[in-house]
């Protein structure tokens, strides 16, 4: 059993540990608000670029379409750019992203296909390097940034459209947390090369009143343009949905800490109690005996 010093001691540090806990908690929620706000800027802007996409391909001829909307052609190579964050201290955030690319790494290689991976955060690295670290061909992180913005995904994006034309993969894959609430993050997987067009009626309509549109150069011109910027956005909303999804992670882990510490001292206040008052008993047990000897 533990001495009453021990148990003061064990008191006194669970309360520093829900201290920093609490002040954790209030920093990912004051960071929460402006996260959030960036992330659901971006979304009506990637959802309009989509339909923007869409229009434009069903105006031209499938085989004049540019390589980053019809691939290679094949279908062997797979390149895998997991966003996760830097930091930890939140929740089953890292660990649901590198799950669903576990998983998504298993049906491809159980397929027969060969599996590439850019981490772009040092806790994926952390988390695949186990099983896979031998695929991992590039490591990225933004630890020395303090706000993330276009410029980091135009960097992931300039890297993975240059292994595109140097012919290292067919197929690329992006893997981030979409934002839902504080308490729901949910794991995505969205292919970027080659371009998935959304069928007609699945983005919001980018025409008024069913108006015809000609393009001006041709549409192949604009596309060329056109697709290395949509998969900026796509990368740049990746970082923004995982910056939001990492504070609502982080506030929610910090305040199940702070519960959990507070009923540990709760727990280890009764036993100190306990322990001291049996000491007392026996102390006064010991003192009335005496007395009575006398």
């Amino acid at each position: 059993m533990a001495s009453l010093k021990d148990l003061r001691n064990r008191i006194a540090s669970v309360k520093a540990t829900q201290k920093i806990t609490k002040a954790m908690q209030m920093v990912a929620a004051a960071k929460l608000r402006r996260a959030q706000d960036a992330a659901e800027a971006a979304r009506p802007y990637s959802e309009r670029m989509a339909s923007v996409m869409a229009n434009i391909a069903s105006a031209m001829d499938a085989g004049e379409a540019p390589a980053l909307m019809t691939g290679t052609g094949e279908d062997k190579t797979h390149l895998l750019i997991v966003f996760t964050a830097d930091r930890g201290l939140c929740g089953g955030f890292n660990a649901q992203i590198a799950r669903l690319a576990r998983e998504h790494i298993r049906r491809l290689e159980a397929d027969g296909k060969t599996v590439k991976i850019i981490t772009v955060g040092k806790k994926g690295y952390d988390l695949l390097r186990r099983d896979h670290g031998g695929k991992v061909i590039e490591r990225m992180d933004f630890r020395d940034t303090k706000t993330v913005g276009f410029a980091n995904a135009e960097d992931v994006a300039d890297k993975v459209m240059d292994l595109f034309a140097a012919g290292e993969f067919d197929v690329a894959t992006i893997f981030y947390s979409e934002f839902v609430n504080v308490i729901t993050q949910k794991p995505t997987a969205q292919q970027v090369v080659p371009a998935v067009v959304e069928a007609e009626g699945d983005v919001p309509e980018a025409t008024v009143g069913g108006a015809l549109y000609e393009y001006e150069p041709e549409p192949e011109a604009i596309l060329a343009d056109l697709l290395p910027r949509s998969i900026k956005i796509q990368m740049f909303r990746a970082l923004l949905e995982n910056a939001a999804s990492e504070q609502g992670a982080r506030m929610s882990a910090m305040d199940n800490a702070t519960r959990n510490a507070g009923d540990m001292i709760n727990r280890l206040s009764i036993s100190y109690n306990r322990q001291r008052q049996a000491q007392i008993t026996t102390e006064l047990v010991e003192i009335i005996s005496g007395a009575e000897a006398l």
